[in-house]
């Protein structure tokens, strides 16, 4: 499954939560970032290791950040990982489904991470200085 760059969040959302957090909403999109890296670490660990309860937390942690800040491709696929890892450890079987899932998480969290940063801190364009600006030489 692919997402253009515009599908990957609620921008909607995204706008909600940063009025909600306010002066906070920085630092704990660091935060995602930092426990998203781990949560993306820890699923294919436990993906490696066939390890179904290992995969739960990690993705259920992942799904609701992810929804925090608008990011619902990413939270239904989180949600979609934790849902087989909690049916497979139900019925005491290896998450072998979820396979394919978790070989589209980490490109989909990094792509998602980068719009929400680049969005959180965007560059401010510049405009051409009148005379040319310093160190411009000015055309006559």
């Amino acid at each position: 499954m692919s997402f253009e760059g515009s599908t990957l969040v609620d921008w909607h959302a995204y706008q909600q939560a940063r009025g909600e957090l306010g002066e906070g909403f920085v630092r704990i999109l660091g935060y995602f970032r930092e426990d998203g890296y781990k949560s993306v670490a820890a699923i294919e660990g436990a993906m490696r290791g066939a390890s179904a309860a290992a995969m739960v937390i990690p993705a259920h942690t992942l799904k609701g950040e992810a929804r925090q800040f608008g990011a619902e491709p990413l939270a239904t696929l989180a949600e979609t990982i934790e849902g087989i890892a909690r049916y497979s450890v139900e019925q005491q079987d290896t998450p072998d489904e979820a396979l394919e899932h978790v070989a589209r998480l980490r490109r989909l969290f990094e792509d998602t991470l980068t719009l929400l940063e680049r969005e959180a801190s965007p560059v401010v364009p510049r405009r051409p200085v009148a005379g040319g600006g310093f160190g411009r030489r000015v055309s006559r």
